[in-house]
């Protein structure tokens, strides 16, 4: 289901820049200001969230949220928690300890542009700001506490950190692809299946069916997994200047990947089966998953 239509193409690139500027203004009035005091911290936080990246996470929440009829309020805070979690993990995977990288999203990383020890702090204050932000009036109770588990769940042990830990680990060594599978299906997957789970409980009933449940959590496996096979091609086929980070740098630090497993035309097969995958998990829903499925066609035309 690939988009061959140019009408249907533009109409999603509407709605997707509609999307990137909601959210863009709804993270400028959810960070702290930069007058604010600790200044330094906040407008170094600020430097770290605006103004980049491809908001994968909260177009994701979006769209899941109008395929069970959520209201674009509430999940304006849902999108902006995810994204503050991802921004935080960005800065601490790109310090010194971690992955030692200088560029993200097209500018110097937060201990280049600052240094190693706000860089750390501002990680540890954008993970605190992302459950604040989850506090949001828009938001009932009972979906502020679902929607916290669900992030708290997806970014720590057994998720995100949990990934990014097997991932330093895993330096040097050869991994199966099982193993391979398993630490991104934690390091991205577990954050990008969360964006889909919270756009879903931020619907009027605070949960989606059953069977809609289970439908978004396979198209989430299926394009978290996506996510990470185009990336690793990217890593190898893109320069930095379109990447916006360092390019070839899974290759120099001797990571596994996708492609250094499998190959890259093998990898750009998963990618499109994965793309089915994603697909076929929506079928249930109509046309009201027509936004989960054009971003699964966008993250593996990545790759292209």
């Amino acid at each position: 289901m690939k988009q061959g239509d140019s009408a249907p193409l533009a109409d999603f690139k509407s709605w997707m820049q509609a999307v990137l500027d909601r959210t863009e203004i709804a993270l400028d009035a959810f960070l702290p200001a930069a007058d604010v005091l600790p200044q330094g911290l906040h407008e170094a936080m600020r430097y770290a969230v605006m103004g980049g990246g491809k908001r994968v996470r909260p177009l994701l929440v979006h769209a899941a949220g109008e395929a069970v009829g959520a209201q674009a309020e509430s999940l304006d805070a849902a999108a902006c928690a995810i994204e503050m979690i991802h921004v935080y993990s960005l800065v601490h995977d790109d310090m010194p300890a971690m992955d030692d990288d200088a560029l993200r999203r097209g500018k110097p990383t937060v201990h280049i542009q600052y240094d190693e020890p706000t860089a750390l702090l501002v990680g540890d204050a954008l993970q605190s700001q992302a459950f604040v932000t989850l506090g949001a009036p828009a938001l009932a109770p009972l979906q502020q506490a679902l929607l916290t588990r669900e992030l708290a769940m997806a970014s720590g042990s057994v998720g995100m950190a949990g990934g990014q830990a097997i991932d330093l680990a895993s330096v040097g060594r050869q991994l199966a692809r099982a193993e391979l599978e398993t630490m991104h299906r934690l390091k991205t997957g577990a954050l990008l299946r969360a964006a889909v789970r919270m756009g879903a409980l931020c619907g009027p009933a605070a949960q989606a069916s059953a069977s809609e449940r289970d439908a978004l959590d396979a198209y989430a496996a299926a394009i978290g997994l996506a996510f990470q096979v185009v990336d690793d091609i990217l890593d190898v086929t893109a320069d930095s200047a379109t990447l916006g980070k360092t390019a070839g740098k899974d290759a120099k630090d001797n990571k596994p990947t996708y492609v250094s497993i499998l190959g890259l035309d093998a990898s750009r097969a998963l990618a499109e089966q994965l793309r089915g995958d994603a697909h076929s998990a929506l079928l249930a829903f109509g046309p009201r998953a027509q936004r989960l499925a054009q971003l699964a066609d966008l993250v593996v035309d990545r790759a292209n």
